[in-house]
């Protein structure tokens, strides 16, 4: 059976829990094309309540890209010529997490910390390029 794509998914990073979720949202102009594409994943450190969660946004715009239909796959957020991750995929969270970390972000906070995807994508790819022994983006 498929999971269900609103319920958050549980990542374990450096001994600590956390769900996490990914959100599609635009706004409709023109008879309902859509424009300012976002994807927005947040990730909630657990238990709930021993923190505030962290919303990493990928906002369309020159030279990049989010999904907003075909011919780009869900959660699929990258450059033009450069970088790019599935947002779906656990070891893309956790390569974001990890970059968002290292500018320090910290889970204990108690506030929503909002950043901008953009800053960490080039990271966050490396890392995962390396994890998986490629040296492509």
């Amino acid at each position: 059976m498929p999971r269900h794509p609103k319920k958050p998914r549980r990542l374990v990073a450096d001994g600590r829990a956390y769900l996490w979720t990914l959100r599609h949202s635009h706004r409709a102009v023109d008879g309902g094309r859509s424009a300012d594409c976002r994807e927005t994943l947040t990730l909630y450190p657990q238990p709930a309540g021993t923190g505030g969660p962290l919303r990493i946004v990928f906002a369309d715009g020159p030279d990049r890209y989010v999904p907003g239909g075909a011919p780009m796959g869900s959660g699929d957020v990258g450059y033009v010529r450069g970088g790019s991750l599935n947002l779906h995929e656990p070891g893309a969270v956790r390569a974001l997490l990890d970059a968002a970390s290292a500018r320090g972000w910290r889970p204990g906070e108690r506030r929503a910390v909002e950043v901008d995807g953009w800053l960490l994508l080039e990271e966050a790819a490396a890392a995962r390029a390396r994890d998986a022994g490629t040296t492509g983006p």
